[in-house]
């Protein structure tokens, strides 16, 4: 029997719980640092999360203007809640809540490349980063 998923954007979940999802999901993240979690959500304008009854399953947490990019910075589902269609379902819900004019725009981590290969996502090129890790990006001579 299917489990029954519900989907709100009307709720930032407790730090306790997503850092107890990211761990469960595999989503490598700060989760050691609490208040560096806390500043993530405080800081994201697009959150969707999945409940199976009171029980946090999974989230999306984006960053969008709603006119022409969205960010979709993180995705996560349960370990036992995976292969359900929750993910899909997150991403469906952050596009058509950023809008019809938005790109959607991820990073994968190199072991999720395939499942988004499979959705649709299409695999750009074209993207930099700038790592934290790069002290001295800013004293770089032009």
């Amino acid at each position: 029997m299917a489990k029954e998923i519900t989907y709100r954007t009307d709720i930032v979940p407790d730090s306790e719980l997503i850092i107890n999802l990211y761990i469960d999901a595999g989503l490598k993240r700060p989760v050691e640092d609490k208040n560096r979690i806390e500043r993530m959500f405080n800081s994201s304008n697009l959150i969707i999360t999945a409940w199976h009854n009171d029980k946090l399953v999974g989230l999306s947490r984006a960053m969008t203007d709603y006119g022409y990019w969205c960010y979709l910075a993180d995705l996560a589902v349960r370990s036992n809640y995976q292969k359900q269609g929750i993910g899909h379902r997150l991403i469906h819900e952050t596009k058509i809540k950023a809008g019809p004019d938005c790109t959607l725009l991820l990073l994968s981590a190199p072991t999720a490349l395939s499942y988004y290969k499979k959705l649709g996502l299409e695999n750009v090129s074209n993207a930099f980063v700038l790592k934290f890790s790069h002290p001295n990006f800013l004293l770089r001579e032009q």
